[in-house]
């Protein structure tokens, strides 16, 4: 074999190792993952719970609205919401603390995680999947009582995605 063959066949063999890796799906469904694929831009660093080792050096922000973080939300999670988001709601989170933005499947604290990004914070991640894939990777959620079973599910259609725990919507 010459050695342009095997520089070819090198080339080859790497692409697809790379194309391999980067085609993993990221969440428990794949049809749940294609249409997260799809439905985010990817502009900021995804974490998925299984990456999540220890959620006590995380500062969680909940983008979702009152309502929804009501039913139930992660543990110590910082209710920041969406439609009326403001940043003097993470006023005391130091600029460089891991913080992870999430809702239902992980659309809104994308945007919200990029508003922390311009404004200056450095350490953000989006959960991707949201809740709904937190709670299929049987992490435990809350509400004010303790632990909690509901998700609220934004509406009819997006409860689709929800596989796991009791659907509120």
């Amino acid at each position: 074999m010459s050695k342009e063959s095997k520089n070819i066949a090198l080339i080859v063999s790497l692409l697809f190792v790379v194309t391999s890796i980067f085609s993993q799906k990221k969440v428990s469904d794949a049809k749940f993952d294609r249409m997260l694929d799809k439905l985010l831009s990817h502009s900021v660093t995804e974490v998925i719970p299984s990456e999540i080792k220890n959620e006590n050096d995380i500062v969680f922000l909940d983008s979702r609205e009152k309502k929804e973080y009501k039913i139930s939300h992660i543990k110590n999670a910082v209710w920041v919401g969406y439609d009326d988001f403001k940043l003097n709601r993470v006023k005391n989170t130091p600029k460089n603390k891991k913080i992870v933005v999430y809702c239902s499947v992980g659309y809104r604290s994308e945007k919200i995680a990029e508003k922390l990004l311009n404004s200056g914070y450095t350490n953000v991640s989006n959960l991707y999947g949201g809740i709904f894939e937190w709670v299929h990777k049987d992490k435990k959620i809350y509400n004010k009582k303790g632990a909690a079973n509901d998700v609220h599910t934004f509406n009819k259609e997006w409860s689709q995605w929800l596989l796991k725990g009791k659907k509120i919507y």
